[in-house]
């Protein structure tokens, strides 16, 4: 993909404006609503942030507002699975799955039940709202559990695919979502199938893997580096493997970038594959074993070294070693 490719991509997408992949969310469960009357949504408190309002509004049959209260969410959740309905329940990811962890473990992995997680305002772009409500441990502890797929949408297209996705896969899955809006990396026609990465820019030096709406910086850091190859690892488990490997074997090189702790994250999944199968030098770019604090998504970017700028120098400086 070139330099006008990339730029069109992040400014000229006529298809949406700026929007949240909260927002992506909250228009594929209403689609996913209309194509399978099973669909049922659960909220715990913030049905309007997590946008699962136009659910309850459209299907108010089909919504149970459970108050604060997500260990009980995902205890009736699995028991309503169980029955035969695909429920979705909704949270900020700091409450789910980061409260409820337990009750997703043993009543919805174990049980292998048919729920549908949605952690809402992950990463640092709450911003304001500081450490307690930024999740940046949620990639980790839902990737260990057994039985249980993550998805990491980039933009609110790619949300509102994922949504859908995800309702017509039978078993548990976990949906991390962004509160603030950012650029429409992808287009509404560009395939999208869980499990299978995306390579957004072609290269022969370096792989940058990243997952979420960080993949933006990602592609302004690169803007002019043909060299690098950029691959959008929205589905972190499963993970493809293939497509990292490929592009590992072409690159010798490895980079990722995440709104994440590097422990437990995209950075840990990706070295994971290639230690045991292609090793090759890697570099994690992440939250680097810290809380993070109150600030714009912009600002704390910057502090913690995921911002465009600050990327653009570490691959600048992996090129030249």
């Amino acid at each position: 993909m070139s330099e006008t490719k990339i730029l069109g991509i992040l400014m000229n997408n006529t298809e949406t404006k700026l929007k949240a992949t909260r927002d992506g969310f909250g228009q594929g469960l209403v689609k996913a609503g209309e194509q399978n009357e099973k669909i049922v949504a659960l909220c715990a408190d913030l049905t309007e942030s997590t946008r699962v309002d136009g659910f309850k509004n459209r299907f108010p049959d089909r919504f149970i507002e459970m108050g604060v209260a997500e260990q009980n969410m995902a205890g009736i959740a699995a028991g309503i699975a169980l029955e035969g309905f695909i429920p979705f329940i909704a949270s900020y990811a700091v409450f789910c799955p980061g409260r409820n962890w337990d009750q997703i473990r043993v009543s919805i992995c174990y049980s292998e039940a048919n729920v549908k997680i949605v952690g809402a305002h992950a990463g640092l772009s709450v911003g304001p709202d500081g450490a307690t409500h930024q999740a940046l441990e949620d990639i980790a502890i839902t990737r260990v559990l057994p039985n249980l797929l993550v998805v990491n949408p980039c933009d609110a297209i790619e949300a509102e695919k994922a949504t859908i996705a995800i309702s017509k896969y039978v078993g548990p899955c976990y949906i991390r979502l962004a509160r603030s809006n950012s650029p429409q990396i992808t287009k509404i026609d560009d395939k999208f199938e869980l499990g299978k990465a995306n390579i957004l820019q072609t290269g022969d030096k370096l792989t940058l893997i990243s997952s979420g709406p960080i993949l933006t910086e990602v592609l302004k850091a690169v803007e002019g580096m043909p060299q690098v190859e950029v691959i959008n690892l929205h589905t972190i488990k499963p993970i493809d493997s293939e497509v990292i490997i490929n592009s590992a074997k072409k690159t010798g090189l490895v980079m990722t970038v995440e709104e994440h702790q590097i422990q437990g994250g995209v950075g840990s999944a990706v070295s994971e594959v290639l230690s045991q199968q292609y090793p090759v030098k890697i570099k994690m770019l992440g939250v680097n074993d810290s809380f993070g604090e109150s600030g714009t998504p912009e600002q704390l970017w910057k502090k913690f070294g995921i911002d465009s700028e600050s990327i653009k120098e570490q691959v600048e400086n992996l090129l030249k070693n």
